[in-house]
């Protein structure tokens, strides 16, 4: 008896201090494809749906079939292997119900999981929030490569916005000036990584996974949240975003 409960108690510690989130979303994103062009057209929200199915061997994820891509479709393929991963090695318990509601359906901005990931504005952040599975911040400085990243290029956020889903990966120096790199579909050549100035970038927000584990709760959510579903026609702030999601701005 004293065996078998060490070797639970064991097992508990190893999937505790193996799960480190970020190390997993970098190895994702290094399986993903890469090119395959930027589009945010009916078709390329339909390879998008196409490219996550259950079937009998569980979530299947097939990202080569997501081309052309888009910011918001790339990052969240990346979210759901994570969650994969999480599932097969860490002890994350997803249903098949759950994973139904996890998929990128067709749902309109600020609608089900996909439609906040989807939304203008904090999307990300707002749903790392409301399922309390990590932390939102905006600081560079406590910034991780695997961090999930909403850039602003301007003030603007809501209908008014210019805005990047993207995957933070560090930042460097390029002919002295401080660039931000990070992975995302890009314009114009789809799936990679990028450097910007960080000059460029206006605002963001970061979203680390952190409490994965509250991941079982999506079925608790709303079905709709009215901030993000506004954000279409209606302008916020970044200190609105910012109070929405937890994040000090």
């Amino acid at each position: 008896m004293l065996k078998f409960l060490m070797s639970i108690l064991l097992s508990s510690l190893v999937a505790g201090f193996a799960a480190d989130p970020n190390e997993i979303v970098l190895r994702q994103i290094s399986k993903m494809p890469t090119g395959g062009g930027y589009a945010t057209t009916r078709q390329a929200h339909e390879v998008l749906s196409a490219s996550a199915q259950i079937e009998a061997a569980g979530v299947v994820i097939r990202a080569e079939k997501a081309k052309p891509s888009y910011c918001s479709g790339a990052t969240y393929l990346v979210f759901l292997k994570t969650l994969g991963e999480l599932q097969r090695s860490s002890g994350l318990q997803l249903s098949g119900n759950q994973w139904q509601a996890l998929l990128p359906a067709a749902l309109p901005d600020g609608e089900g999981i996909w439609g906040r990931w989807n939304a203008n504005g904090p999307g990300t952040a707002r749903l790392f929030y409301e399922l309390g599975i990590g932390k939102n911040f905006t600081s560079y400085d406590e910034a991780r490569p695997g961090d999930f990243m909403k850039i602003f290029w301007t003030n603007a956020v809501g209908k008014l916005e210019r805005g990047h889903s993207v995957i933070f990966l560090g930042t460097e120096e390029v002919d002295g000036v401080e660039h931000v790199r990070f992975w995302s579909s890009n314009k114009p050549g789809g799936y990679g990584e990028k450097s910007v100035a960080r000059s460029k970038i206006a605002k963001t927000i970061f979203s680390r996974i952190e409490n994965w584990q509250n991941l079982t709760r999506l079925q608790q959510l709303p079905q709709r949240d009215p901030y993000l579903a506004g954000l279409l026609i209606n302008e916020s702030s970044f200190a609105e975003a910012c109070r929405l999601t937890g994040a000090r701005p």
